[in-house]
């Protein structure tokens, strides 16, 4: 399930119309992190290039990777400008993304109603994602959810090392391998 997909007028196309100075372009390299979880969230962007990953540290101190983003998602690390991030956001290649002040672009909402039909959309989009993923985890097989991951992210498989989409997937990578295994045998 795509979390975060932005149509080609973007919120960054739409936050240069409200102001030039409000945008600017941010490479992440390879590992580096977009941002990081409890660390303020003064920033939305729009991946134009590259593979993140958001993940929350679990209670054991393992890494559970909780979203992908690819180009063209939208990427915030709350839904509130100036709170404080839930999750870290890193780079899996080098990466390219537009980026805007978050609370300025927010306080453009219902004075522009092209912004805000856009942010009403990409923060539905992420919504039904969230509801998605989790009735996923909660009620399908694993064929059934590498399947999913596939349909959503069809471009990603190769750019993504399988660990993280068998944790993404809530399996082992022993699982992901058997059920990639068994759906290549239905095909």
């Amino acid at each position: 399930m795509n979390l975060a997909i932005v149509d080609p007028a973007s919120i960054m196309s739409i936050a240069s119309t409200i102001s030039e100075s409000i945008h600017e372009t941010e490479i992440v390299k390879k590992e580096a992190f977009f941002i990081k979880s409890g660390r303020t969230c003064s920033k939305i962007g729009r991946l134009i290039k590259g593979v993140l990953r958001g993940f929350v540290i679990g209670s054991s101190g393992e890494e559970i990777t909780t979203h992908f983003f690819q180009e063209g998602d939208m990427i915030i690390g709350s839904f509130i400008p100036n709170t404080n991030a839930s999750m870290n956001i890193q780079a899996l290649e080098d990466s390219e993304v537009s980026i805007a002040n978050f609370a300025e672009v927010m306080s453009h909402v219902n004075k522009d109603p092209r912004i805000t039909e856009i942010i009403n959309r990409e923060f539905q989009k992420l919504n039904k994602g969230f509801q998605t993923r989790l009735v996923s985890l909660l009620n399908l097989t694993s064929v059934e959810k590498y399947q999913l991951f596939l349909n959503d992210y069809p471009g990603l498989l190769n750019r993504i090392p399988h660990y993280y989409i068998a944790q993404y997937l809530g399996i082992t990578p022993t699982q992901l391998s058997r059920a990639r295994k068994q759906l290549s045998q239905h095909l």
